[in-house]
């Protein structure tokens, strides 16, 4: 199955969610009911130590998914993806994230107004959730250097 990233921006090269950049962590991200979801597989290279995830890694991951679950709650009926960068957002790491099998992602938009959404994200390994996030993601017009960044 086609994710969102490889649908709608099969050319991107963020280092979190894009599909075109080989050495970035390649996010797939799929609609889930009025959620996004993500299954991610970890490697060796994406430790703080042996066996435990990196909190930069987490961090990526998070803000990544959180962005495209902002980007496609703002998008139009019919129209085009706006082009979305975080605000602001913060992760909180409650528990080592084991590197040794997946983790799923899951984000949620709970506010939006005009051209920001408030999104609210869950890394979980197994039945644990290891991190959360809360951040501030905003459509951008032609001014900004991220427009049409898909």
């Amino acid at each position: 199955m086609e994710s969102l990233q490889e649908r709608l921006a099969p050319r991107s090269t963020c280092f979190g969610c894009g599909p075109a950049n080989p050495k970035g962590l390649r996010i797939r991200s799929f609609v889930e009911g009025d959620a996004l979801v993500a299954e991610w597989t970890p490697e060796p290279h994406h430790e703080a130590f042996p066996g435990v995830l990196n909190g930069g890694i987490i961090g990526a991951l998070l803000d990544c998914h959180c962005n495209w679950a902002a980007a496609m709650h703002l998008t139009p009926a019919g129209g085009p993806l706006p082009s979305t960068v975080t605000a602001d957002y913060a992760i909180r790491l409650r528990r080592p994230t084991p590197s040794g099998a997946p983790v799923r992602l899951r984000a949620q938009v709970v506010s939006a107004e005009g051209n920001k959404a408030v999104v609210e994200g869950t890394l979980q390994s197994g039945d644990a959730v290891c991190a959360t996030c809360r951040g501030t993601f905003v459509a951008v017009g032609p001014d900004h250097p991220a427009f049409h960044r898909w």
